[in-house]
């Protein structure tokens, strides 16, 4: 099994002074994800939780919905000449009557850790219909103060940044600002899907009464992946993209960006903020 980081010799230059020292990095290696034998994905991403990062992935997919839907995942081999288990093959065995995706080469997708899924035929084919829609009843409800309080929580939780300051982070907390689950990877799509895999082995999804804080942007695929998983709330400290917002209004996602400090932008579902009265906006 891969490890989560690995060492390297570097060149270091401080103030004039030159010294060679250990720094340590990131592990990023390949992960081919079959489904019932058959590739249908290979992601560039940190080892570890690879059988929940795969479970996300097809819960993004619109494959899985329930941990009923799923039968096993297991290590395979034949990513090596010599057939031997390096562990960055896995397949995916869904349960009796599970609809399959198209496994065509338009279908099939590579990812990789900076911008997610590419290779897909067209828009129409990203847009996953929801197998858990937004339903959160009564609507969740949020303060600023709340949402300010998430980016220190999910960088207090990061692990593996501290030692090599290369990882991104996704983290679910609860309605109250709890901590539920954090992960980290080389790719934020990634740390979401683990998040979403291990809820759904867990039986806990739709995550309805969750916010989901990511590190860096909000790209349109990590607000796809909330919605799939059915959770309300997606807060970033960086912008989201304008597709983003699109999907978010579509589906009444609330999308909050550049959470830094007090401040932050709500682009979609600003119903979930719970603003003093009388509010006051600009």
């Amino acid at each position: 099994m891969g490890r989560v980081t690995e060492r390297r010799k570097v060149l270091r230059i401080r103030d004039g002074a030159v010294s060679t020292r250990p720094d340590t990095l990131v592990a990023e290696e390949p992960l081919e994800i079959r489904l019932n034998g058959k590739p249908l994905a290979i992601t560039m991403r940190t080892p570890g939780d690879d059988f929940a990062l795969a479970a996300g992935f097809l819960v993004s997919e619109g494959v899985l919905a329930t941990a009923a839907d799923l039968r096993n995942i297991v290590y395979c081999a034949g990513a090596t000449a010599d057939g031997s288990n390096t562990y960055n093959v896995v397949d995916v065995h869904t349960a009796p009557g599970i609809a399959l995706p198209d496994f065509t080469l338009e279908r099939n997708v590579y990812t990789t850790s900076s911008c997610g899924l590419c290779g897909k035929a067209s828009l129409d084919a990203v847009r996953t219909t929801a197998r858990w829609p937004i339903a959160d009843t009564p609507p969740l409800r949020v303060t600023p103060e709340l949402l300010a309080a998430l980016p220190d929580r999910l960088r207090a939780a990061q692990r593996v940044f501290d030692r090599t300051g290369g990882l991104h982070a996704a983290a679910l907390f609860d309605e109250d600002g709890e901590l539920l689950d954090t992960r980290e990877d080389v790719g934020r799509h990634n740390a979401v899907d683990k998040l979403v895999g291990r809820a759904l082995q867990s039986g806990a999804l739709p995550l309805s009464r969750t916010i989901l804080m990511v590190s860096g942007r909000a790209s349109f695929e990590l607000a796809q992946k909330a919605v799939m998983a059915g959770i309300p709330v997606l807060a970033a400290v960086s912008a989201p993209s304008s597709l983003a917002v699109d999907l978010a209004a579509e589906t009444g996602l609330t999308l909050v960006g550049f959470l830094r400090g007090a401040s932050m932008n709500v682009y979609a579902g600003d119903h979930r903020i719970a603003l003093p009265e009388p509010a006051t906006r600009g």
